[in-house]
């Protein structure tokens, strides 16, 4: 399995391929410097081979690359900061943790 994450942003998407096959994606709204994460899918052929938290991890990567604040919207990625706050519940503005249920 050769897997790549890739922005897409002319689809506002991050998209995950196994090899040249697009498996799944994370669609995304860019507004100044703050992304904010609308919903995650990916192909139920390749559930369960933790393709979702790649992709999610990518992004978020991505994300800090860029100095971007995340809007986690999307379960998922939601998920993804809450059980591993020490890499990336700082992306997350202190002022909006609270509403995604996040600690301060």
């Amino acid at each position: 399995m050769s897997v790549t994450v890739r922005d897409v942003p002319d689809h506002h998407r991050y998209e995950i391929h196994d090899g040249d096959q697009r498996v799944g994606l994370s669609t995304y709204k860019l507004d100044g410097d703050t992304i904010t994460f609308i919903h995650t899918e990916i192909d139920p052929a390749f559930g369960g081979r933790g393709l979702g938290k790649v992709l999610v991890t990518a992004e978020l990567a991505d994300a800090r690359r860029r100095g971007l604040g995340v809007l986690p919207m999307c379960p998922y990625v939601r998920k993804v900061i809450a059980e591993n706050p020490d890499a990336y519940l700082d992306l997350v503005p202190t002022d909006q943790r609270t509403r995604f249920d996040l600690p301060e």
